[in-house]
């Protein structure tokens, strides 16, 4: 062959060996990220598109957000669907350990839930003393309420807090709805029924009409979100390392700092609390 021509096939098969090696570094670059099955609290107020992007240029691992209720979370969970868990019902985290789902449960961050309603409060309960108080008037006045009837993180502390307050909740004054937390609180301002909804959420919210937070500040609506890690043995196709890495990163001084600094509307809407 002439030189060349030599030349340049050498050149061809160098610029090819190139593209196929960049196109091979590209691939281990996309691969660089976890699936996190979390709860419509924390992507709806925002908090994601705030700390991922911190998390991200400090490891170079991304995080593709399945925003759902938690028990769905869960769910998408136990399939081995999700890389990592970031959720809101400690006793059910708890559970999920328990029965071998995941090695380790961190707290990461707080927030709370109020009790909003129209402004009128047919009910009365922004005298209440109490959230069972609370609970107890709206059922005695057959107020209506909305409820998210989701099996979410928010409708299991709603449904905790019923049983509470001694009430059974049922009748034509009580819908579930089976939606997330934005679409109930748009039905219940559609409405005009009471709801309970994550602070975060009801922040970030702005169709609302005539409704206002009614009731708020009872230690029993304290709202604790956890980190797990799952199993390794249940699930080895997940990418342990780097879910790892997003664990510990979150209870981090850098992640946790980072929480704290997610503002919506002038006000901080999660504070760190990991142990």
């Amino acid at each position: 062959m002439p030189l060349n021509k030599t030349k340049t096939a050498i050149t061809i098969l160098g610029l090819g060996l190139g593209m196929v090696l960049s196109l091979g570094s590209q691939a281990q670059d996309d691969e660089r990220y976890i699936t996190l099955a979390s709860t419509t609290s924390t992507e709806q107020s925002g908090l994601f598109d705030a700390i991922i992007p911190k998390f991200r240029d400090n490891t170079g691992i991304d995080v593709h957000v399945v925003a759902v209720g938690t028990g769905q979370a869960f769910e998408i969970a136990r399939r081995g669907d999700a890389d990592s868990l970031l959720v809101h019902d400690t006793a059910g985290e708890e559970q999920f350990v328990a029965d071998g789902y995941a090695t380790e449960r961190r707290d990461v961050m707080v927030n709370d839930f109020v009790i909003i309603g129209p402004s009128d409060d047919p009910a009365g309960i922004g005298e209440a003393e109490t959230v069972d108080e609370a609970f107890s008037m709206i059922a005695e006045a057959e107020a209506p309420f909305a409820s998210r009837g989701d099996d979410s993180g928010t409708n299991r502390a709603e449904l905790r807090l019923w049983e509470s307050a001694g009430v059974e909740p049922n009748g034509e004054w009580y819908r579930e709805l089976g939606s997330g937390m934005g679409p109930t609180l748009n039905t219940a301002a559609g409405m005009d029924a009471y709801v309970m909804s994550d602070r975060a959420t009801w922040v970030a919210f702005d169709n609302r009409q005539n409704l206002d937070i009614l009731f708020e500040g009872d230690e029993a609506l304290f709202n604790q979100y956890g980190s797990l890690l799952l199993s390794e043995e249940r699930h080895p196709h997940l990418k342990h390392d780097l879910a790892q890495q997003w664990h510990e990163w979150l209870v981090s001084e850098d992640g946790q700092q980072a929480i704290a600094d997610f503002e919506l509307k002038g006000q901080q809407l999660f504070f760190p609390n990991a142990k």
